[in-house]
């Protein structure tokens, strides 16, 4: 990389522009507006996720007021809104937050190598469109590039693909000139992208099945909130946005939280509701009772029930079995069931990739994620001067970057107040961890071993509760004792040593 010239120097370098990307771009433009920084995006247009998938009916598996950024109010009728009005209300906070001239598009990080002496970030990033390589150089690294790998998805290795005739799509690679108009539809998968995948495929298609390996708990809830519009009215949009935005993070905890806590009567619950959607008869058991408590996978939301309304139509059904193989007219089951099809749409998961798959070393010493622990959700132990965004599993993404993002500049703040250069988190060793992530779903049970530990309590627990954050990361100390200093007249006075404790 030496051999590159750096072609910019910056405070802070933000990878990623979607949701986090942007969101942490607006906390910089107005919390840390001294600070110089980019946002590098790989591809040519931001938007992140809501750019990037194409398949129909994609839409957002959260409301928008909490899915929405607490700065800037979602003024849409829906509260489970599709990819082109998310991706206009980001491209709005772009414009709004003159974010515009701070991205650059069509650069992809590839590595980073942190020099201590320096403290800084020496950044290597490729050109995509001209395949040209870069270097950065940064004080700060922020990782908005969330945990899916874009550049594939999962697909198990389905027997004697290669003999069927129709076509067999992934969603994460939708073809624009696809037609399953008439045609008999099979959607391989039963999570948030197959539920959203099927009602819209079932407007028309000569019929779409929805075969699944093991049922998924799905709920369904209404497309609009009209408490929020009502609350709007009377309150103004922003008192209104906010009000609508408290209640509903109350809401999701509160549903989490009695999952989990009384999993049998949450499951009781679910299931009386998926029957009163479902046509008279229906094998409710069968089809959407799944062997696991609720909330140990992803509970999938369908707005105002269309997935159900699909079944109760006809135009959808649902087939709970393993494919034994696929054949030239469809998929045979192991219960000797075939299903014949014109379109096999395997929407069987992602593939994780914490960071965008950028390779960090510190002092020539490559690190590997699954020795690191997570410090406050969003630093890795032994890393300095690098945040990354994840946000929550069990409700609204953005409520928890929003956070990260807050406590980020008031770090930084803290660290020029205090003549600080550098920052890192130190774990003790003995301290017990465990995986970063606690779903069972199979994409994240396939990387679990690849990605970062946690530990048992804050601040190195990935916290899942919105107002257990909102204490530690907006109203808690900046710092404690495992966070550690160091400034450039303590490394001259100590003859190289690079470690100031935190006061």
């Amino acid at each position: 990389m030496s051999s590159l010239p750096v072609v910019d120097s910056l405070d802070i370098l933000v990878i990623g522009a979607g949701i986090s990307g942007i969101g942490a771009g607006h906390y910089l433009v107005t919390e840390q507006p001294a600070k110089s920084f980019a946002i590098l995006e790989a591809r040519g247009a931001c938007g992140g996720t809501w750019d990037f998938f194409r398949y129909p009916g994609i839409r957002s598996d959260s409301d928008l007021y909490t899915f929405g950024y607490e700065f800037r109010p979602w003024r849409g009728q829906e509260s489970i809104a599709s990819a082109p009005r998310i991706l206009a209300y980001l491209r709005e906070t772009v414009k709004e937050n003159g974010l515009e001239n701070r991205i650059r598009y069509h650069h992809r990080v590839l590595r980073a190598d942190w020099s201590g002496e320096d403290a800084r970030w020496l950044v290597q990033v490729e050109r995509t469109d001209t395949g040209e390589r870069l270097v950065f150089s940064a004080q700060w690294i922020f990782d908005a590039g969330g945990y899916y790998r874009y550049d594939e998805g999962f697909v198990p290795n389905f027997k004697g693909r290669e003999r069927f005739h129709g076509q067999i799509v992934h969603p994460q690679c939708w073809p624009d000139d696809i037609d399953f108009t008439g045609k008999r539809v099979v959607v391989i998968g039963s999570g948030a992208t197959a539920v959203t995948l099927v009602p819209v495929m079932a407007r028309t298609a000569a019929h779409v099945t929805m075969l699944q390996r093991t049922p998924t708990y799905i709920l369904p809830l209404p497309e609009r909130d009209w408490v929020a519009h009502l609350l709007m009215r009377l309150f103004g949009e922003e008192r209104g946005y906010a009000l609508t935005r408290r209640k509903n993070i109350a809401l999701q905890s509160g549903l989490y939280r009695w999952c989990r806590c009384f999993p049998k009567a949450a499951r009781r619950l679910i299931r009386r509701i998926n029957a009163k959607q479902l046509p008279p008869g229906f094998p409710v058991d069968e089809h959407f009772n799944p062997p696991y408590d609720p909330w140990e996978q992803r509970l999938c939301i369908v707005p105002d029930g269309d997935l159900f309304r699909a079944i109760r139509d006809g135009s959808a059904s649902v087939v709970t079995s393993c494919i034994s193989r696929i054949t030239e007219r469809g998929i045979l089951l192991d219960s000797g069931q075939e299903l014949e099809a014109d379109v096999i749409v395997t929407a069987t998961g992602f593939n994780l990739q914490l960071l965008g798959g950028v390779q960090l070393s510190v002092e020539g010493r490559q690190i590997q994620l699954a020795e690191t622990v997570v410090y406050r959700g969003m630093m890795l132990s032994g890393v300095p001067n690098f945040a990354f965004a994840v946000g929550y599993q069990s409700s609204s993404w953005t409520l928890k970057v929003g956070l990260l993002c807050e406590y980020f500049c008031r770090l930084v703040s803290y660290m020029d107040a205090n003549g600080y250069d550098t920052v890192w988190p130190v774990v003790d060793p003995d301290m017990p961890n465990q995986p970063m992530m606690q779903l069972t779903a199979g994409y994240v049970q396939r990387s679990v071993d690849h990605m970062p530990r946690q530990g048992p309590a804050a601040p190195w627990e990935m916290s899942k509760d919105y107002k257990t954050d909102w204490k530690l990361l907006r109203k808690g100390p900046i710092t404690d004792s495992a966070l550690h200093f160091s400034s450039p007249a303590a490394r001259a006075s100590r003859s190289g040593c690079t470690e100031v404790p935190a006061p």
